[in-house]
């Protein structure tokens, strides 16, 4: 299973909730995992309303392509969740390479079309070793209770 990483929530008006982050071994039973850790904090931040869908998809997405593309064996992932008027999803692998959305001709890799039809941005940052990939959602009032 995954090691929890969490920060402990402060209760402020003027700061925001701490970030979420999650490790996880080199398994496909962890993208169901990550999945229900990013809709856990997603409900302890009253994230509500239409795009919490796009987000669970993309988490899933990016986890998927780390655990396929990224993460050499023995290795594995982190995501990192975070919010401050928009929610922002980061997956970091040590893989190396550079993620690209593939041109329709391709036979699979479709998960980053996905991620940059449903994300206000995305992009893809050094680490070392590896990269962080990342995308973030704009929220609106109507999606936070």
């Amino acid at each position: 299973m995954g090691t929890l990483c969490d920060a402990h929530h402060v209760n402020s008006e003027n700061q925001p909730p701490s970030p979420r982050e999650r490790f996880y071994r080199r398994e496909r039973q962890f993208i169901p995992a990550a999945r229900q850790f990013a809709r856990a904090a997603l409900t302890d931040w009253r994230v509500d309303g239409r795009r919490t869908d796009d987000i669970l998809l993309c988490v899933s997405e990016l986890a998927t392509n780390a655990l396929v593309h990224g993460v050499p064996p023995g290795r594995g992932f982190l995501l990192r969740l975070s919010y401050e008027g928009g929610v922002r999803v980061e997956v970091h692998d040590s893989g190396d390479g550079c993620p690209y959305i593939p041109d329709c001709a391709d036979e699979g890799g479709r998960g980053l079309l996905l991620v940059a039809a449903l994300a206000d941005k995305w992009g893809v940052g050094e680490r070392h070793p590896g990269k962080t990939v990342w995308c973030e959602f704009a929220l609106w009032a109507d999606q936070v209770t």
